[in-house]
């Protein structure tokens, strides 16, 4: 990767999450107060909760969502979604970190236009700290893994983001791939190997599992040094590459998206470098001004409950401790998406340092 590129990506990250978000809660966006329907919404209970839930939702007719899911796997989702109510769902999609700055700068403007904010945990968790989530009271929540509901509960873990390594299952075989990350000092692996761009959240909870620090930061320096990482942005694109050979090993993938292609008959499969794997719960959380209260809260709640087994058909882990999965015996090491953000600013400068600038 060109230094213009490599520097492109380090200062759209910076400038989303430690230049966008932290000036904003040095200045936050004026506190946004739920509407009385929502607030009423919210804390609904008892046996009547689901017919109102859906005649409100019906009557309202739409729902907007804000997402950086792939498209068809939260087509598939909201597909399911409008059959089974009649509501339209419209969906915009983007970058995890531009779903948080569109959030942001509509709650700026005293702009409410979105329902879900659905994405990953670290983005999600910054919307919650500029208080545009809504907590709900939803019964779902008893059957779900407790790494699923953060403390505040504005927003929910649906499904399990699992960090793989994927390799061409044409250019190398399954008894060769490296068993833990010092084997990947051996130069066999130069040219070789891939990462994406910024998986600093990845990055920092591996420092637990490398022995710390110090020792994590020193090997990643020395693969670096000795085989050199091709950097790519976006874990799609990275597992394409993959699949075609022209990145034969990468890091980090999201091991869904590489067993749906493997399904499809691509050349690719995952594994796990050691016997732990970086996991990232991901989901939904509803907008405190949602301008389609009751189907904002049936879209969560079906998510959290229908949605779980849509999730699985299309290999994700789904965060319900109810239903097992061939992923429920991989041991998982969860990122705190709070530590991510508090120490935002520190992974990303190590990130860029060790891994972007000295790519080849």
């Amino acid at each position: 990767m060109n230094s213009d590129r490599t520097k492109s990506f380090r200062n759209q990250w910076v400038k989303i999450l430690a230049g966008g978000l932290l000036m904003a809660m040095l200045t936050p966006v004026a506190a946004v107060e739920p509407t009385p329907l929502m607030a009423e919404l919210a804390k609904l209970s008892g046996p009547d909760r689901m017919k109102r839930l859906i005649e409100g939702a019906k009557k309202e007719g739409e729902l907007t969502i804000y997402t950086s899911a792939p498209t068809d796997d939260m087509s598939a989702l909201t597909g399911e979604f409008e059959k089974k109510y009649g509501i339209k769902v419209k969906v915009w999609r983007s970058s995890s970190e531009k779903v948080l700055q569109r959030g942001i700068t509509e709650a700026q403007a005293k702009r409410y236009d979105v329902d879900i904010f659905e994405t990953n945990g670290p983005e999600v968790e910054a919307l919650h700290r500029e208080q545009l989530l809504q907590e709900v009271v939803s019964p779902a929540l008893a059957d779900l893994l407790p790494q699923a509901i953060r403390p505040h509960r504005e927003w929910i873990g649906s499904r399990i983001n699992i960090f793989t390594a994927a390799y061409n299952t044409k250019l190398l075989r399954k008894e060769d791939l490296p068993k833990n990350y010092t084997d990947l000092l051996d130069p066999k692996w130069k040219g070789k190997l891939g990462i994406e761009a910024e998986d600093l959240d990845w990055f920092q909870a591996m420092m637990s599992l490398l022995g710390g620090e110090e020792k994590g930061l020193k090997l990643f320096r020395d693969i670096v040094a000795t085989n050199g990482l091709s950097v790519r942005k976006g874990h799609t694109l990275l597992t394409n590459l993959v699949a075609s050979g022209e990145v034969p090993i990468a890091l980090t993938v999201y091991n869904y998206k590489a067993e749906q292609m493997k399904n499809k008959g691509a050349s690719i499969d995952w594994f796990t470098i050691g016997p732990v794997a970086i996991a990232r719960i991901n989901g939904p959380g509803v907008a405190r001004r949602a301008p389609h209260p009751h189907a904002a809260v049936l879209f969560l709640e079906f998510e959290l409950t229908d949605g779980q087994q849509i999730f699985v058909k299309r290999d994700f882990a789904p965060a319900s401790k109810n239903i097992r999965t061939p992923l429920t015996k991989v041991p998982l090491r969860f990122i705190d998406p709070a530590v991510i953000l508090d120490e935002e600013k520190k992974w990303a400068g190590l990130y860029s340092d060790i891994i972007t600038k000295q790519s080849k």
